[in-house]
């Protein structure tokens, strides 16, 4: 499989560090990985960084991970990249928002290794 350039958006370095070795224990070794620790951080990366998946919590201070997709949509970055949100059990309308915003699917806190290579392999065709 090629290498495969992640972008994690967490205002949480340990959150950012659990979802990194998900991705890495669901099967992606060939993974680099870009941290942003907010949604401006995450834009500004893009701009700087092609990547070929993004994962964002939807829960940050300063820019939310709803404002950062329709941010990355509006100024055209990362076209075509499949965004995965990250969302607490008690979010199901931020999730309805995101995926009506274009992600293209979520991952719930507390989350596995299984359900990481359930929802995000596919996106990235490592499935």
């Amino acid at each position: 499989m090629s290498e495969i350039r992640a972008l994690i958006v967490d205002d949480s370095s340990v959150m950012r560090k659990i979802v990194e070795r998900a991705l890495r224990q669901a099967g992606l070794d060939a993974l680099v990985v870009h941290e942003a620790g907010s949604g401006s951080e995450g834009i500004e990366l893009l701009k700087a960084k092609p990547v070929d998946l993004i994962l964002s919590d939807i829960n940050m201070p300063t820019m939310d991970g709803l404002e950062f997709l329709r941010q990355i949509r509006a100024q055209n970055l990362a076209e075509g990249v499949p965004v995965v949100m990250i969302t607490t059990e008690s979010s199901e309308e931020h999730v309805k928002q995101a995926i009506q915003a274009g992600a293209r699917g979520y991952i719930r806190k507390p989350f596995t290794a299984e359900q990481v290579k359930e929802r995000v392999l596919p996106l990235v065709g490592a499935a």
